[in-house]
């Protein structure tokens, strides 16, 4: 039987993992990480990296794999999946891509525009132009040479909008010209998806047990070891989601109970951004709304009932 490539995406808590392990299970596949923090070996407990019992024998691949001090990157994670994904296919086993970070999803299935990287000086001219002028001045001035970049960013998005100006400045070329020029991408047809969309109550309460349960086993040690590094608090790593107020805690500034209540928040706030991309950039993917795993085995049975090993 050919090779065959899976995708499940859903927010974080949402069960993405266990449903991976038991597709790959059941067709004799492989799982690929797509989450942009469980890639990093550091934090295995509080990024939720699946352990030896929960993976069930089944090779996972891109998970667990980059030490803290490395940046990462959306085209670095897109050339190493595709790597495996090349393997997987001369090897004849299925590929089961699960993970929350629709970047990666959006890379892998639509591709990636190949845009030089900008070097620090201009994008620190871009952001103090930003924060000299206000978002008014600064779109205006964006329009002048990425009219559609302008057009399509929303309002109050600084990020997006310096973005855009920072690669004009260092390209001489507008973003929204790269992105026309995309290349890659899996071949439509080639690939099935589903995404986990649980009710937003059950999902939350699954995230406030599920981030107690971290801090109790492990994840505080976890991030001790980490912040004893001294590495760049802007690494995506050290933006782990909790991980803030746990070094809070661990440095005196804030008590464990009142850690784990702004932990538990922005779990939640983490999980709900992840929704809206999930509504916004992944419509048309079928959805699953079940929350515990035999209900969602079955749910993706009946998505797919030709489903064979």
């Amino acid at each position: 039987m050919a090779s065959r490539i899976w995708l499940i995406a859903g927010p974080t808590a949402s069960g993405k993992s266990a449903l991976a392990v038991r597709l790959a299970e059941a067709v004799g596949g492989e799982v690929i990480g797509a989450d942009a923090l469980q890639i990093y070996r550091d934090l295995p407990v509080l990024t939720a990296i699946p352990d030896l019992a929960e993976r069930r024998g089944v090779p996972h691949h891109l998970v667990g794999v980059a030490d803290a001090a490395d940046g990462g990157s959306v085209g670095r994670w897109l050339a190493q999946a595709q790597a495996v994904l090349a393997r997987l296919r001369e090897a004849g086993r299925d590929a089961i891509i699960a993970g929350g970070t629709g970047l990666y999803f959006a890379a892998l299935t639509d591709g990636l525009a190949e845009i030089p990287p900008v070097p620090a000086d201009v994008r620190a001219r871009a952001t103090e132009a930003f924060d000299a002028g206000g978002e008014p001045a600064f779109r205006a001035r964006l329009a002048q040479v990425d009219p559609a970049a302008s057009e399509r960013i929303l309002l109050g998005d600084r990020q997006r909008l310096v973005r855009a100006l920072e690669v004009f400045l260092a390209t001489g070329k507008a973003l929204s010209d790269w992105q026309a020029e995309t290349r890659g991408g899996l071949t439509p047809g080639a690939w099935r998806s589903v995404r986990l969309m649980p009710p937003r109550p059950d999902l939350y309460a699954r995230c406030d047990a599920r981030f107690g349960t971290m801090a109790a086993s492990g994840a505080l040690e976890e991030v001790r070891d980490l912040v004893a590094r001294g590495l760049d608090p802007a690494l995506p790593a050290m933006k782990a989601v909790g991980l803030r107020p746990l070094a809070a805690h661990l440095a005196g500034d804030l008590s464990l109970d009142a850690a784990l209540d702004a932990g538990r928040q922005e779990t939640r706030n983490y999980a709900k951004r992840q929704e809206v991309w999930l509504r916004g950039r992944m419509a048309s993917w079928p959805t699953i709304t079940d929350l515990e795993a035999e209900a969602q085995w079955r749910s993706f049975l009946a998505l797919n009932p030709d489903l064979t090993p």
